[in-house]
């Protein structure tokens, strides 16, 4: 398998296509703004709608590098700016899973598009295909954290279907 079919069927398993674990995609279905702005008590916990928010500058900062609009991440963002959610109604929320459907649709038809020279030219230190493959493990660590976070509230199936 060529490195770009390969880094192909990760990008897809990582956000909607079911293999041996829940994408992205089916950890997000059906999550209302108010259960994804639902924190636990105790320790900081990030929600899920922030973390939605970290996956969806990520992706973006990669396909504005892939298409020239960006050189180098806005300057001052820390990692955690990338949380920061600015409103919490549900047609923010719609807004915000269109993102990233939009931003992970963007990326996936780049990397469909690129030849396996592509895949190992830098941006600006790292291989594009390494970016892509740290998005896609990216991805599955957080769709787990969500995962938890609804088995927390009682909003995750007791049992799900693979078929």
């Amino acid at each position: 398998m060529k490195k770009r079919e390969w880094l192909l069927n990760g990008w897809d398993t990582a956000y909607d296509k079911e293999e041996w674990y829940p994408p992205l995609a089916d950890a997000l279905r059906d999550v209302t703004a108010k259960q994804a702005s639902w924190r636990p008590d105790g320790n900081h916990v990030n929600t899920i709608w922030e973390t939605l928010h970290h996956l969806v500058f990520y992706k973006e900062r990669l396909l504005k590098r892939l298409t020239g609009e960006e050189k180098e991440y806005p300057e001052g963002v820390t990692n955690d700016d990338t949380f920061a959610v600015a409103s919490a109604t549900e047609k923010d929320w719609q807004l915000a899973l269109s993102q990233l459907s939009e931003v992970h649709l963007g990326l996936r038809e780049k990397l469909a598009g690129m030849t396996e020279d592509e895949l190992v030219t830098k941006i600006p230190h790292r291989e594009v295909g390494v970016w892509l493959q740290q998005l896609i493990v990216h991805d599955a660590y957080h769709a787990g954290q969500i995962i938890f976070l609804r088995k927390l509230q009682g909003i995750w199936p007791e049992r799900r279907s693979f078929e």
